[in-house]
């Protein structure tokens, strides 16, 4: 690994400790946020050059720090706050930690998480405040992720802020009554960065490595800190037990290669390993949730030496689990296929027809593409090249688009 990446791993580790610790002490998240913002990228330039601080913590919280002091005096009315906030001129203190500096045990992520997650706010802007504030990534690096111009994304985490100030939020842990529902707002959001970096919903590529990494790394934090819980568990052992088929997952040119394709040889048997105890010691003394369930049906994918070999039975036992804990549509979608490898094709079309009026499933390309399956399965392949053509056009990611594409020219030139 270069230098140049440890630093900014090393930034990215930082970044919501260093955060918390000014929240914490001067309030006013969305100054703070930006003063921190502008203390990685002072690190990101000098530290390169001078070498990593003997603290390196304290000394992005002087400079986020000193930052805040500029900003409170070139505003009028918050020059009664100069008061509460030491200047320190010397370049030296720059490499000592302020003397009110929270002892490094003490973590503010979580804290962080609930703010950025908050309900008043929307989804998507839940999910870009939580990379720009917990991931520290910039705000550049999460509008390519997303596809949109970075002017786009600034005014949107603009927003977010503006919207926690109005809210009133508070730097501080949910109350008993709101806990849970904001914890699964936090985990949700984790499981939303995830899947897009997993399968990017549109764009050239398939997989998005920063935000699967960036998803895994904040999951590891949460189950940290919540040892007990066993959905954190869960989130953790699931986006371990998919992430570690990444390497399978495309060819050289990016194209998709699906699940019953791929070399398990290349598989991430070290995440397998870490996914399948994270998940059976969850699921031996922790409640089931969705999560859990969701790592265990990926657990019994990854432990098959090949798609033959897959215990579909049990996948599909285990979706029906999931489905009377946490019924939607996808779910459904999934089993119908579990069902189909075990009771055959035309059973899993029959669940299929019920999805018809969802309009939570109905126009999305995974619906046609997996009655495409299923009916390949059946036999039938001019309806399934159909469903191919189908599903080809409603997706907007690239990489799907020519696999499906492909597979329906596959079985036309098969009839030919």
């Amino acid at each position: 690994m270069s230098a140049g990446r440890e630093f900014q791993d090393r930034l990215r580790e930082l970044a919501p400790h260093v955060l918390g610790a000014l929240v914490r002490r001067y309030g006013h998240f969305d100054a703070a946020e930006d003063a921190v913002q502008e203390a990685l990228l002072a690190a990101s330039t000098q530290w390169p050059k001078d070498g990593l601080p003997a603290n390196p913590r304290a000394w992005l919280i002087t400079v986020a720090s000193r930052r805040l002091t500029d900003q409170f005096r070139s505003d009028e009315a918050r020059r009664g706050r100069e008061n509460n906030i030491i200047a320190l001129e010397r370049p030296e203190d720059l490499y000592a930690p302020p003397a009110d500096e929270p002892p490094l045990g003490e973590d503010d992520t979580l804290k962080l998480l609930f703010l950025c997650c908050h309900p008043a706010l929307t989804g998507l802007s839940q999910v870009a405040l939580t990379l720009r504030a917990v991931g520290g990534l910039t705000t550049d690096q999460i509008a390519k992720a997303f596809l949109v111009p970075e002017t786009t994304m600034a005014q949107r985490i603009s927003r977010a802020k503006s919207s926690v100030k109005k809210a009133g939020a508070q730097f501080r842990m949910p109350t008993q009554d709101e806990w849970q529902q904001r914890l699964e707002v936090v985990q949700h959001v984790l499981y939303l960065i995830f899947n897009e970096g997993y399968t990017a919903t549109a764009g050239d590529d398939l997989q998005r490595p920063d935000l699967t990494g960036e998803a895994i790394r904040l999951a590891r934090i949460v189950f940290a800190l919540l040892p007990d819980d066993g959905e954190s568990a869960g989130l953790l052992a699931l986006m371990l037990l998919t992430d570690a088929r990444r390497p399978a997952r495309t060819t050289s040119d990016g194209s998709l290669v699906p699940l019953a394709e791929q070399d398990r040889s290349v598989w991430d048997g070290a995440s397998i390993d870490e996914g399948i105890a994270i998940v059976t010691a969850a699921l031996a003394d922790k409640p089931v949730g969705p999560y859990q369930i969701q790592a265990a049906i990926a657990a019994v994918h990854d432990e098959a030496p090949s798609s033959e070999e897959t215990d579909w039975a049990q996948i599909a036992q285990l979706y029906g689990v999931l489905e009377q804990i946490s019924p939607g549509p996808m779910v459904t979608l999934n089993r119908a296929v579990a069902v189909a490898m075990v009771d055959g094709p035309q059973t899993g079309l029959d669940m299929l027809a019920a999805l018809d009026s969802d309009s939570r499933l109905a126009e999305h390309h995974r619906l046609s593409a997996v009655r495409a399956h299923l009916f390949e399965m059946l036999g039938d392949e001019a309806t399934a090249r159909e469903y191919y053509n189908d599903a080809a056009r409603r997706t907007t990611s690239t990489p799907e688009q020519r696999y499906l594409q492909s597979r329906a020219e596959r079985l036309g030139s098969v009839r030919s």
